[in-house]
Parts: C-alpha cells; sequence; structure tokens
C-alpha cells in the first residue's frame, strides 16, 4: 500500500531531496561520464531509484562498528513504527533502555547528533516540532515494503517500554499527580502506547514484563498520563483514590494473555469500578476488545450489565462506540438489558444512533425489549440523536420502524427536523422533510423554526430546502419578535440574509419586541457585510431606535466598529448626535468606552454638541 505524504512527519520535500543526494553521491561519482552522472541523479530525483539506494544506506548501517550499528537500526524502527512522532529526549531515552535491566543509567543515552550520525542520514529533526522523523516520505513506503529489516518491531518496542515502566526509576516515582516530566521524558510514550505495540506483537518476555507491572494497580502517575488520551478523562484531576487496577489496564489495551494471567491470578475483584466506576469488562467494551470481553463474560463472578458512575453499562459503551462484535457478545448474556437507560436517560440505541453505527442499530433493533423511540431525560429520541449530528444511514433505519415519531418533540418543543436544520444536515433535512408527519414550520417552545435555526447558524443549503415548504413562513417572529432575518444579520451570514431577502413577504426592517431590527442587530454585533446588504434596501430605516431609543449608531459607537459606523455615517438620515432615553449619544458611548478612532468619526459629522459622558 503507497503511503500519502504527511507534513507533519517527513521534511520539506526540496530539503529531503537534497539529503537523498547526498546519500547517493558514491553513486553518482562512480558514473564515467558526464552524461551518466546527469542521468544517474535526475532518476534519484524521480525517485526511481531511491529503493537502491535506501537499501545501500541500511547495509552501511548495518556495517557500522561498536555499537552504532545497534543505534542506527533501533532508531530507524522506532522512528518507523512509533504511534506518535517522538520527541528527540523521547527518542534517546527509549535506545538507552537495556533489556532485562531495572535500572535506568543515564549514562547511556545518546545525543541527539550521534543518533543521527549513526542513520547515516535517514532520520532529522524537525526544529521547529523538535520531533525526529523519516528524512522523506518515500522511505517509510520502502521500510514497509520489507518488514524483514527489522525483528518484531513492535514486540521489541513492547518490551522496551515495559522494562522501562518496570526500572527502579519509575517505580520510585511519587504518586502524586505532580511530577518532572523533563528527567523522565519516556514516560509518557510509555504509559500510553506499550499496550499498543504490545496488542500488535506480544513476546513472551513482554508478557511476562506485562504481568509484572499490572499485578499492582498500574499507579497513578501512570493512570493519569494513559488517560489524558481518553476523551472526556479530564474528571482524571478530581477523581477519589479509587483504584485503576491493573486488570483494568490490560482490558483497556486488549491484551487477552495478560488478562488471563491475571484472572488466573486472582489478585483483583473482576467487578470492582475505577475512578470512573468502569469495570474491566467496561473498558473492554469501550474499546471493542472482542477477546477479552469473552473472556470476562466467561467468569461466573462477573456482572455483565454492571453500570459505571454515570449509569453507563458495557453494553452501552460497546454501542457508542460501535463495537458490533463486542455488542453481540454482550447480548448473549440474558442479565443484560438491551433498553437500560443510563443516568441521563440515554439506551444503547442512543448512542450507537449518535455515533451513526448503523450496523449496531441493526443489531439492537432486532431484540424485542427494545423501544426505538425511547426518550431520555431531555426528551431526546435515538432519531433526535442521529438526526442532530447527521447519521443520515442511522435515521433511514429508525424511520423504517412503525414505532418512531418523526415529529416527536423534546421536552423543549425541538423535532428531529429542527435539530437537524440547526446544525446544517442537509441530507437529514430531506429525509425528514419526506414524511407527511413532519411540520417543517412547527415551532420549539421559545416560538423559533427550524428556519429561525438554520438562519442563525448561516446554514444556507437549509434554509433553501426549508422555504421550499409551503408551510414555512419565511418572516415568522419567534416569542421575541425576532424573525429568521434577524438572527441571520446578527448573525453576520450574509449569504442567508440575501437568500431571505429576496423572498415576499420579508419585513427588511421588522423590529422585535424591543424595537430591535435586523440593521440594528447588524451594527451592534458589527457585521458590516450585513448593514450594507440592508442599507441597500429601501425600506431599512438607517436610524430606527430600539424601544430604548438606541440607534444602530449607538450600538456600532458603544461596541467600536468603526466600519459600521462610516457605513451608517454616509447615510444622510442618520442623526449623528441622537441621545438616547438616558441622554447618551452615540459621542458619549465612544468617548466612555475608550474607543477613539470611532470618537473621531462622529466629532467630523457633529452637529450639536456631545451630551455630557
Amino acid at each position: 500500500m503507497t503511503l500519502e505524504p504527511r507534513p507533519e512527519l517527513f521534511a520539506d520535500r526540496y530539503a529531503s531531496r537534497f539529503l537523498l543526494v547526498s546519500l547517493s553521491i558514491d553513486a553518482i561519482l562512480h558514473e564515467s561520464t558526464i552524461y551518466g552522472r546527469q542521468e544517474r541523479l535526475g532518476k534519484i530525483m524521480e525517485g526511481s531509484e531511491l529503493e537502491d539506494v535506501y537499501g545501500v544506506t541500511i547495509e552501511r548501517i548495518k556495517a557500522q562498528a561498536g555499537d552504532k550499528s545497534r543505534l542506527g537500526m533501533a532508531a530507524l524502527m522506532w522512528v518507523s513504527h512509533v504511534e506518535r512522532p517522538l520527541e528527540a529526549d523521547e527518542l534517546c531515552h527509549a535506545l538507552a533502555v537495556k533489556l532485562g535491566s531495572i535500572d535506568f543509567n543515564d549514562g547511556s543515552v545518546p545525543s541527539v547528533s550521534v543518533l543521527v550520525g549513526c542513520c547515516q542520514g535517514l532520520i532529522t529533526v524537525d526544529k521547529e516540532a523538535s520531533t525526529v522523523r523519516l528524512i522523506h516520505f518515500t522511505l517509510q513506503e520502502y521500510l514497509s515494503a520489507h518488514p524483514d529489516i527489522f525483528n518484531r518491531p513492535h514486540s521489541a518496542m513492547a518490551e522496551t517500554c515495559l522494562t522501562f515502566l518496570n526500572s527502579q526509576r519509575i517505580r520510585a516515582l511519587s504518586n502524586a499527580c505532580f511530577y518532572n516530566m523533563r528527567s523522565t521524558p519516556f514516560l509518557s510514550y510509555c504509559s500510553v502506547y506499550w499496550g499498543i505495540h504490545a496488542k500488535k506483537e506480544l513476546s513472551d518476555r513482554a508478557r511476562s514484563l506485562a504481568v509484572e507491572l499490572l499485578k499492582e494497580n498500574y499507579g497513578e502517575v501512570l493512570t493519569n498520563s494513559l488517560l489524558e488520551q481518553v476523551p472526556h478523562s479530564q474528571l482524571l484531576l478530581f477523581r477519589t483514590r479509587s483504584p485503576f487496577s491493573g486488570l483494568h489496564c490490560a482490558s483497556f489495551f486488549g491484551l487477552v494473555e495478560v488478562v488471563a494471567t491475571l484472572i488466573e491470578m486472582e489478585c483483583y475483584d473482576i467487578n470492582e469500578g475505577d475512578f470512573l466506576g468502569r469495570t474491566p469488562l467496561a473498558w473492554a467494551s469501550r474499546n471493542g476488545h472482542g477477546e477479552v470481553v469473552k473472556i470476562l463474560l466467561g467468569r461466573g463472578e462477573v456482572d455483565p450489565d454492571k453500570p459505571d458512575n454515570g449509569g453507563q453499562s458495557p453494553l452501552t459503551y460497546a454501542a457508542g462506540h460501535g463495537h458490533e462484535r463486542a455488542v453481540k457478545i454482550l447480548l448473549e448474556r440474558e442479565e443484560v438489558n438491551p433498553d437500560k437507560p443510563d443516568n441521563g436517560g440515554r439506551t444503547a440505541l442512543s448512542w450507537a444512533a449518535r455515533g451513526g453505527h448503523e450496523g449496531v442499530v441493526k443489531i439492537l433493533l432486532g431484540r424485542e425489549k427494545v423501544n426505538p423511540d425511547e426518550p431520555d431525560n431531555d426528551g431526546q429520541t435515538p432519531l433526535s440523536y442521529a438526526a442532530r449530528l447527521g447519521r443520515e444511514g442511522a435515521v433511514k433505519i429508525l424511520l423504517g420502524q412503525g414505532e418512531v415519531n418523526p415529529g416527536k418533540l423534546d421536552n423543549y418543543g425541538k423535532t428531529p427536523l429542527l435539530l437537524a436544520a440547526w446544525h446544517g444536515h442537509e441530507g437529514v433535512a430531506k429525509i425528514l422533510l419526506g414524511r407527511k408527519e413532519v411540520d417543517p414550520g412547527r415551532p420549539d417552545y421559545r416560538g423559533r423554526t427550524a428556519l429561525s435555526y438554520a438562519a442563525w447558524d448561516g446554514r444556507e443549503g437549509v434554509v433553501e430546502i426549508l422555504l421550499g415548504q409551503k408551510q414555512v413562513n419565511p418572516d415568522e417572529p419567534d416569542y421575541r419578535g425576532r424573525t429568521p432575518l434577524s438572527w441571520a444579520a446578527g448573525g453576520g451570514h450574509e449569504g442567508v440574509v440575501k437568500i431571505l431577502l429576496c423572498r415576499e413577504g420579508v419585513n427588511p426592517d421588522r423590529p422585535d419586541d424591543d424595537g430591535k431590527t435586523p440593521v440594528w442587530w447588524a451594527a451592534w454585533l458589527g457585521r458590516e457585510g450585513v448593514v450594507k446588504i440592508l442599507l441597500g434596501r429601501g425600506e431599512v430605516h438607517p436610524d430606527k431606535p430600539d424601544n430604548s431609543d438606541k440607534t444602530p449608531l449607538s450600538c456600532a459607537a458603544w461596541s467600536g466598529y468603526e466600519g459600521v459606523v462610516k457605513i451608517l455615517l454616509g447615510r444622510e438620515e442618520v442623526n449623528p448626535d441622537k441621545p438616547d432615553n438616558a441622554g447618551l449619544t452615540p459621542l458619549s458611548y465612544a468617548a466612555r468606552n475608550g474607543h477613539n478612532g470611532v470618537a473621531a468619526l462622529l466629532q467630523s459629522r457633529k452637529t450639536v454638541a456631545p451630551s455630557t459622558v
């Protein structure tokens, strides 16, 4: 498989080509004629001879004397197989780890310059990011095409990480959350990625090291480092001291043999919850490790439906992340309730629909106990979630269920169509509008329609679709009197403003209940483009005040929007000295808020003495 070049991993292509030529200089000079040298150089620049260049250079690395050969090949292995780019210090410390040793000697850490030299120019250090990378994306392609260059690289990397994590230096770390990461730069990578390398290739030695590390709790420092990479685990900082055990960790990574060994050792309560209340089964289900799920369910004492602190069960985790195999395995257990809600009232089907996991949605809908239209605590159904997040496939599947009401209101009066329109999902909007039960003009409990929300967020495509529906009033005010045009103007969405102004029945100067017109909102929020568009309509009064007698100019002056002030001052109807109910003029507001540029513009058109600030 050809790998696409990734700018964050590889050096600038021109600099890299220069390096490639430098690697091939002997081969180029070996040609006896100028034509031969030019031809060889051209082939190298085109990439047709890169395989030979890389092969020769790697052989040169292997032929180095002393420890240079080992360092060069090990560095190349790490840089080409890491799960994320390594910083220079991380790589240097990784290569200083001595397998089988419980000590880590700082004197064994090589310098970056030594590493680069040992790799014969095949790696380079990005000065801006301080990360080590291959000189060219074609080198990654070459190494991927020749897997025999390195002997079981992921196994070797897992062993290195685990040796480091089992070292006296790491075991001596305080369990406090704060420690000097600079003194142990390799720890961040190790604690997060050792399990991923072990999952890909697990040697006997790596398994033994993993069991040695995990037969006790994983440790607070290592747990913090690991779970910082997991979304929503920021709660870690506020957690109680409930343990994240070794069994939790092995289940998290899906290490089948390690999980089996830890269970046989009987050093853990298999149903114990961690700081989030998640059991080992919950972590295995969340991460889709089917074999680990099977092993854990094979223990008679396991609770397959135990909720965590948020009420989520292993099934809801598997469903929410789209792990079909884990879902099927869990549903084989009679104790598992497929329609059990979490603390927010969301069921496994809601989580699956939210994630757009169509396979899981179909599996769950095949269960008799599952209600396809079950609302959560906010009244949102699986269809609501699928519509809000634009999951077209899941929407179609759910609408195929007779019990699903496509026009059902949540606790705030929002329909699936309104949610889809608000978030700009045109495909979902079209699907829902194809159902006769759906009223495209139905307002929520604040009187806002799907068009109002779409206009507010600048969803031009959805606005066009909704305006094509007979039931939709393009000038429908909400309970505060704000129209879709008013919301679009305040949001600065020029495209939507233009679309609405082309519709019959839209009043471009309609005030809301506070007397604020669309141009008032645009001026207040500094939307220059919208102000220009609205003032191009003869019906729009550029100096129309709100109920407090604040004009659009006063609003722009208050906020310091010089561009809007210039536009408004260009209209003869605008009085730059008009006071509001508090007796304050636009100049007063500009001066009060320190907007000197605006004040200067206003003074240039002053016709009467400004009010006292």
